[in-house]
């Protein structure tokens, strides 16, 4: 039964993608040996949330075939996030708990993202980074992520949703 829910498919293929190219993205090692990005399970959560938020954003606006893939990718995030809590030890009854604990830190992330980006706040968002990732800690690290995200959140709008939709996103190199 569990299988199931990692099959690939001719529809599928396109979010595992995406979704692959979000966690690949996500372990850069610049994140964590410069930026200091803390290296362990919430900081790895942390940076795909960020990464995937980024997604979101691209397709927030788009056609109900773009949110509709966007769920997609939200499903297998949160699938698999349900399968590493599972090989960490977590117990059936605490996985659903701990699921909807980071569904709402994803949630809050994306929001706290969008209305910083939205209004073209380098402030505010250094501040979101700050919170979500540094656990309120600032300093060059902080300017640096909130860098990236704003070039990567550059990179994304020039991608065309179709294509990311088919599966074919990138992100810019990490320097």
């Amino acid at each position: 039964m569990i299988l199931s829910l990692f099959r690939k498919n001719s529809a599928t293929e396109p979010v595992y993608a995406v979704y692959n190219s979000i966690v690949a993205q996500s372990r850069q090692p610049v994140f964590y040996a410069q930026w200091m990005v803390p290296d362990t399970v919430t900081g790895r959560f942390d940076m795909i949330s960020l990464n995937m938020a980024l997604l979101f954003r691209r397709l927030r606006h788009g056609t109900p075939e773009a949110k509709a893939f966007s769920q997609a990718v939200f499903d297998l995030f949160f699938k698999d996030m349900d399968r590493s809590l599972r090989e960490m030890g977590a117990g059936d009854l605490g996985v659903p708990k701990k699921i909807q604990k980071m569904g709402n830190i994803f949630f809050g992330l994306l929001a706290a993202l969008n209305e910083a980006m939205d209004r073209n706040d380098p402030e505010a968002l250094a501040g979101v980074i700050a919170r979500n990732v540094f656990d309120g800690e600032d300093g060059p690290h902080v300017r640096a992520l909130a860098a990236y995200v704003t070039a990567q959140d550059a990179a994304l709008a020039a991608q065309s949703a179709d294509q990311i939709i088919r599966g074919n996103m990138s992100f810019e190199a990490v320097a």
